[in-house]
């Protein structure tokens, strides 16, 4: 089973900010030099949860 990194995103919407929490493959973090290439550009982690990147304003890896 291949390990899970929780990452928490900022979306803001029509001036609202909210917070998510996601888990994606750790394999996948390892992959990509920047966080946003990874929710953007990989297909493990696009499987799993969409990310409007029109709406998102942070993401940062989790605890």
């Amino acid at each position: 089973m291949s390990k899970l990194v929780k990452v928490r995103l900022l979306f803001v919407d029509d001036g609202d900010y909210h917070h998510e929490t996601v888990e994606i493959p750790a394999a996948s973090i390892d992959a990509h030099e920047r966080l946003i290439d990874c929710l953007r550009e990989d297909d493990a982690v696009q499987k799993k949860v969409f990310v409007d990147v029109d709406r998102l304003v942070s993401a940062y890896l989790d605890d």
